[in-house]
């Protein structure tokens, strides 16, 4: 990878790194913080899809723990929360790990004369509104149902579970669909180990517990080096 191609800004850098250099070539700004499972699922991703296009993209990563004035710019609320700026200004956004190629359709949406379909306009754009819109051109896009459930589920409101899970039953079972699925099932907990260590002895007899034990793994994501050491646990508890 270029050493151009990813930038870490901070809110010292951000008018000049991203705003400025903005309005010469579109800029992903990552929002992260080094606590967030999925913001380190996302990393690695996002660095390799922005990596494609060769310098016409550059990718700005900001520690939100760091540089709180970047995050309240944007008003971040849930992290990874990632945004693409042309020209000064916000083109698209979308919170939460996506796939490559969500990733991909969302920097293609960036550049001018790219080939972009209407649906993964659509789904680059990131609102609610603009998810319902793809969906009803096709209904089971990987990329618009895991976007839109992912939002429903951080969203939270009434039937906002339930529609979030209907919408994953469209789609084929993938590593973020379980993750978003574990998210709409399981509430927030205070401490996290705490609640798994509580469940452990129960799972091997209660399906209800052994459930929720899986979904806090799914939650807690593969890449937390925490989740190996539980699912070991798990399974000698089991067998």
């Amino acid at each position: 990878m270029a050493a151009a191609t990813t930038i870490d800004v901070t809110d010292a850098t951000f008018q000049a790194e991203v705003i400025d250099r903005s309005h010469q070539v579109a800029v992903v700004v990552d929002l992260w913080a080094e606590w967030c499972g999925p913001c380190k699922a996302l990393g690695p991703v996002i660095e390799d899809v922005v990596a494609e296009f060769d310098g016409r993209v550059v990718l700005a990563k900001v520690d939100v723990d760091a540089n709180p004035g970047v995050a309240q710019a944007f008003q971040v609320q849930s992290i990874p929360a990632v945004y693409g700026l042309v020209d000064g200004k916000v083109a698209g956004n979308f919170v939460g790990a996506q796939g490559a190629d969500a990733v991909r359709t969302f920097v293609q949406g960036l550049l001018p004369g790219e080939e972009v379909s209407e649906i993964d306009r659509l789904v680059a754009l990131g609102d609610e509104a603009s998810l319902i819109q793809a969906l009803s051109i096709e209904a089971d896009h990987v990329g618009a149902v895991t976007a839109l459930a992912l939002l429903l589920v951080e969203r939270d409101g009434e039937g906002d579970t339930d529609a979030a899970l209907n919408l994953l039953d469209r789609i084929p079972e993938s590593a973020e669909t379980r993750r978003i699925a574990a998210m709409a099932r399981t509430e927030a907990v205070d401490d996290l180990e705490a609640t798994l260590e509580s469940l452990l002895p129960t799972v091997k007899a209660d399906e209800d517990a052994r459930q929720r034990f899986v979904d806090l793994l799914e939650v807690l994501s593969p890449e937390d080096p925490r989740t190996a050491a539980w699912r070991r646990r798990l399974t000698s508890a089991l067998f």
